[in-house]
């Protein structure tokens, strides 16, 4: 099949560009011809909580045309006639928040109802909603003839949308792109950690919904300190700051070791291999790229029982599925320690990751075009 995949990618950076590549690489890997339509221009400086938008890592073996400013209407009709030219026989189109729709709506209705439109839904509702997310939400979903989303959540909050389209399910899959998992110790030592310590990761970027004050007050925990176990907090901070350092300072948490910067695809398997549990605190999710990165380093995770996370971590198998509560996360922690669970934890997640195949989601989203 010729196809389109819509959504940013090289060398804009984060999980939703590292998702629309490897998914690109995966229909080539089944041998479709596959084009990437990006973004010159993802969000307006002034709407970006980060310090860039852009990566430094070498360009991926793709052909990615540059091309979607977000904020002008006068691109989407150009792109959509510029896709309707191209004649592609599906358009898989990323869709992560409402911000995005009349972008990506405008160039799907344009690119024409013979080419089959595929929305490929990382969420529905917003982590932090405002109040035009419904009206932006059902112009995108109008837009696409069928839906493929990445957990239960998401395709439940899709009918809030539309009940009649095609549609199905895939959990995402494991991002393998990291590189491989390396010695434990002597990925301490590189990050400077010390390597007879344990260590906890939480990885990503925080805003409030990832629940880093969570953690933050249960590694105040009394065992967890006397343990030295190093709290690991790798990402680079949307929100204020300083609600964090108080917490850090106010229970004198010397045993957290903040890294805040994005952190560069080339250092990402040095943090997983370093720790010993993935904590990913939420408040609330759909699902998580974290989630799939852990899976793929073979690392036990602490997750929130909030959106698709549970679908995801089989609870005392993989990990622990816990409440978001401080004391709950604090719980875990000193059970997964207390009772030596690595070993086995590990060769469970062995065994989980082998789920999350991208030829399965390519699989699915291809079942969904028409047979006629």
């Amino acid at each position: 099949m010729k196809i389109l995949i819509i959504g940013p990618a090289h060398p804009l950076r984060g999980g939703i560009a590292n998702f629309s590549e490897r998914l690109a690489k995966a229909f080539q890997q089944e041998g479709d011809e596959v084009e990437v339509l990006s973004f010159s221009l993802q969000y307006p400086g002034f709407l970006f909580p980060g310090k860039t938008q852009y990566t430094d890592k070498t360009a991926p073996k793709l052909t990615i045309h540059t091309r979607i400013n977000s904020i002008n209407p006068l691109n989407w009709i150009r792109n959509g006639l510029w896709a309707r030219k191209q004649d592609y026989d599906m358009i898989v189109v990323m869709y992560w928040q409402p911000f995005m729709s009349p972008c990506l709506g405008t160039i799907s209705r344009i690119a024409g109802k013979r080419t089959f439109r595929v929305g490929q839904l990382h969420n529905m509702i917003p982590h932090e909603p405002g109040k035009l997310d419904k009206i932006f939400s059902r112009y995108f979903v109008r837009s696409m003839d069928a839906f493929m989303a990445l957990s239960k959540s998401v395709l439940e909050d899709l009918k809030l949308f539309d009940k009649q389209k095609p549609r199905d399910l895939n959990p995402h899959p494991i991002y393998d792109s990291f590189g491989d998992l390396t010695d434990k110790y002597e990925a301490r030592k590189k990050l400077g950690l010390n390597p007879d310590k344990p260590v906890i990761l939480f990885f990503g970027f925080i805003r409030k919904y990832k629940g880093l004050d969570l953690l933050l007050e249960a590694v105040a925990d009394e065992n967890i300190k006397a343990r030295g176990i190093q709290v690991v907090v790798a990402g680079e901070f949307y929100d204020d700051s300083e609600e964090y350092l108080d917490i850090i300072r106010n229970n004198k948490l010397d045993h957290v070791v903040l890294r805040n910067e994005f952190i560069a695809d080339k250092d990402v398997a040095s943090y997983f291999s370093a720790s010993d549990l993935v904590v990913q605190p939420y408040r609330s999710a759909t699902q998580s790229g974290v989630t799939q990165i852990a899976f793929h380093f073979e690392k036990p995770m602490v997750v929130t029982d909030v959106g698709g996370l549970s679908e995801i971590v089989p609870h005392k198998k993989a990990g622990f599925v816990v409440d978001p509560q401080p004391k709950a996360i604090a719980e875990a922690i000193n059970e997964f320690y207390d009772h030596q669970l690595e070993k086995q934890m590990i060769e469970n997640v062995r065994h989980e990751k082998a789920k999350y195949a991208w030829d399965k989601l390519v699989n699915k989203i291809k079942a969904l075009y028409p047979k006629h």
